[in-house]
């Protein structure tokens, strides 16, 4: 007579669902229909720092070191998943963009292979493009919410660098961006609330003038005083609030 197989090996080969998050006291389950995934309303674009591909995916694969991020993309324009878009990776830190802290609950992460120091080849710009319109496709994204490591980590964070096409991004509907001539700002405009407006967490304020710069303007000295930038600020403020 054939053995019955242990509900726990019927589970492994028949692929059932894993088990529900269950409270840490007695409870009755009840299952309701009434929910869905996690949609994230973010992407925070990343380089990995590293000289070579190879060494960034032993990083972002490693249990010892806990970073990873839902996409990599090589420098030849490949794009490897590596979490869930319905999961957390763990690619942004500490962060916050306006009111909404913890970046890594709220939005889709993507490595770029790039040490920092090196331009962004276009085919891995292409990639990129590509991966970005597929997730507004299928996500609640707006332009504004297209965003740098840098902005939502001022304090902490370089990434994707001053070498990174921003505006080309934005030319494509990722990220905002203004072209001079720029109209002056009205009489009384305060630049640091308007970056705050924008969505830069300004506790730090050399930080966050620092990661909009770095964004908007990175030829810019870091020792010109933020007013200079303040017709800048006020037009990207205003298209953030259109968003």
């Amino acid at each position: 007579m054939a053995r019955a197989l242990s509900p726990w090996l019927a589970c492994l080969l028949t692929a059932c669902a894993p088990l529900p998050q269950r409270a840490g006291i007695p409870t009755r389950w009840q299952p309701s229909p009434n929910f869905d995934q996690r949609r994230p309303g973010f992407v925070v674009i990343h380089y990995t720092g590293d000289d070579s591909a190879a060494s960034a995916l032993r990083t972002l694969t490693s249990p010892q070191s806990q970073v990873s991020a839902h996409y990599f993309i090589d420098r030849g324009g490949s794009i490897l998943q590596l979490v869930d878009e319905r999961a957390r990776a763990w690619h942004a830190g500490e962060s916050r963009w306006g009111r909404t802290p913890d970046l890594n609950s709220a939005s889709i992460g993507i490595e770029l292979d790039n040490n920092g120091r090196q331009p962004y080849p276009q085919v891995q710009i292409d990639s990129l493009l590509g991966l970005l319109s597929d997730l507004r496709r299928r996500y609640p994204l707006s332009a504004a919410n297209f965003l740098g490591h840098s902005d939502v980590a001022p304090n902490r964070k370089s990434d994707p660098g001053p070498l990174f096409p921003w505006r080309a991004l934005a030319a494509g509907g990722f990220g905002l961006w203004c072209d001079p001539p720029f109209v002056p700002s009205p009489p009384g405009f305060d630049p640091m609330l308007g970056l705050r407006a924008i969505g830069y967490d300004t506790r730090r304020p050399e930080a966050a003038i620092a990661a909009f710069r770095m964004h908007h303007t990175p030829e810019t000295p870091s020792d010109e005083p933020i007013e200079r930038d303040s017709a800048l600020i006020h037009c990207l403020a205003e298209k953030s609030l259109e968003q």
